[in-house]
């Protein structure tokens, strides 16, 4: 593994390589932490560069604002990355909130993208009118102005199933501690507003798929996937279990990521430089 810092618009975004082939950037959900894809990037690396990062103003990497953030300035530190990490071009997988930012830059940035995979974005505003899970990031917006981010953070994990039946590593949950205040002071306005451009997601010029864990059926933020991939006509799958599988189970969750994946960019079209040679 490599890492270093990349500078981009203000921020010093912190990352994580791994491995060679075809690229595979992996964005993380909230408290956007390159420490939730390392168990299963490390497991992918034998096929694909796969780049993990710390999004702007969490962890280690700088930007920290208490301004409101837009979903777009997240979509560009992404398009970024790949371009000076990655040549330019690379599949993306995004979790939770990471999907959200990966739906937006697929429709902000599409040339510089092979595919896009969105595991259960919280897009609750495809979901129906009177539908509770609307009420999502209005309810935990107003618990972070009433009791701060120990608060919001408690209800948080509450509405996540799975949460508590397993460990996270010390240090990243040390750094998700620290970077609360961040998601509920400045990136939530972005996640809460959040709707698909459905036109542009239609139009891509790369597979676009959608997909949910198997135990989360039901759950405010893995609905709104299936409503998505029906709106765009995209394919959707079913992962291995929970929202955070790849922490609790990073082989098991890598396993799908490969097999999609590699699907993906066979549909592209290319072949990978290591698949050219001859058999040693």
């Amino acid at each position: 593994m490599r890492s270093g810092v990349f500078e981009v618009g203000g921020a010093g975004l912190y990352y994580e390589v791994r491995g060679t082939g075809p690229a595979l950037l992996m964005i993380g959900g909230a408290g956007g932490d390159a420490g939730y894809c390392t168990g299963i990037a490390e497991i992918l690396s034998d096929a694909f560069m796969v780049i993990s990062y710390d999004r702007r103003g969490n962890s280690r990497s700088s930007g920290r604002s208490h301004a409101p953030m837009s979903l777009a300035v997240q979509a560009a530190d992404a398009r970024a990355l790949i371009a000076g990490l990655a040549g330019g071009r690379a599949l993306v997988f995004g979790n939770s909130g990471g999907a959200i930012i990966g739906l937006t830059r697929a429709a902000l940035h599409p040339e510089a993208m092979a595919g896009l995979v969105a595991h259960e974005p919280p897009a609750v505003n495809v979901l129906p009118d009177g539908d509770p899970g609307r009420g999502f990031f209005a309810e935990l917006a107003a618990l972070y102005e009433q009791g701060g981010a120990p608060a919001a953070g408690r209800r948080f994990a509450e509405t996540t199933r799975g949460e508590g039946t397993y460990r996270w590593p010390a240090d990243l949950w040390k750094r998700f501690l620290g970077n609360q205040d961040h998601l509920f002071g400045a990136e939530w306005p972005g996640f809460a507003g959040f709707r698909p451009d459905e036109t542009a997601l239609k139009s891509a010029p790369f597979p676009v798929v959608l997909g949910a864990g198997a135990e989360d059926r039901g759950t405010y933020y893995a609905r709104p996937s299936v409503g998505i991939a029906r709106r765009i006509g995209a394919p959707w799958v079913e992962f291995p279990g929970i929202h955070m599988e790849f922490l609790r189970n990073p082989g098991q969750f890598a396993a799908a990521v490969r097999a999609l994946a590699t699907r993906m960019y066979s549909r592209d079209g290319d072949i990978p430089d290591l698949w050219e040679g001859s058999a040693q």
